[in-house]
């Protein structure tokens, strides 16, 4: 047989154990990797929840929360709460770090800025 054969059998040999290794090392370390990351990340957004939800009940303690904390009311979602002061009534909803309103929250929102707000009572008897 000719030495060229041997010789372009041989780097093809080699072409396709390297490409195979390149896919075992992809499998075993990227992978695994990738999975890491993704955990990492899933924990950091569980803390960053986990942190937005203990400053919202504290919120109406803090020196810059504008209102008197005694007349908020707490509801937690979709909207944090309600300040009731002597003149009007507050829809509030406390955001942190970057956070942004939500599609509910934003309906809400402009349900309450087009004044589609109403009082309703329920008598049970």
């Amino acid at each position: 047989m000719d030495p060229l054969v041997y010789i372009w059998t041989f780097l093809i040999g080699i072409i396709f154990g390297l490409v195979l290794g390149l896919i075992l090392v992809y499998r075993t370390v990227i992978s695994s990797m990738r999975e890491k990351i993704e955990k990492l990340i899933q924990q950091r957004q569980s803390l960053s929840t986990t942190y937005g939800k203990i400053t919202e009940q504290f919120a109406p303690f803090m020196k810059s929360y504008p209102f008197s904390p005694e007349n908020f009311r707490f509801i937690g979602s979709p909207i944090d709460g309600i300040q009731f002061e002597k003149d009007r009534v507050i829809f509030v909803e406390f955001k942190t770090n970057k956070s942004q309103l939500s599609k509910d929250q934003n309906r809400i929102k402009k349900l309450i800025k087009d004044k589609k707000v109403e009082w309703f009572e329920f008598h049970i008897r």
